[in-house]
């Protein structure tokens, strides 16, 4: 599966960096956009569910609008 989140609170590679690891911890591989404030997740659905994801971006402290 493949998903685009708005993820407001980045503005640098650590915002960057941090962000794609949350999404790479629960399983995911994520590619941040900076200047569109979003990042592109692809996921196995049978492995880990989208709210996982979003969950992992919030713990890290950024908003998934």
């Amino acid at each position: 599966m493949q998903a685009t989140l708005k993820v407001e609170g980045m503005s640098c590679n650590h915002c960057l960096n941090a962000v794609e690891g949350a999404v790479k911890s629960v399983g995911a591989v994520g590619k941040v956009n900076l200047e569109l404030k979003n990042v592109t997740v692809e996921y196995d659905d049978s492995k880990v569910k989208l709210d996982a994801i979003k969950a992992a971006i919030v713990d890290q402290g950024y908003d998934v609008v």
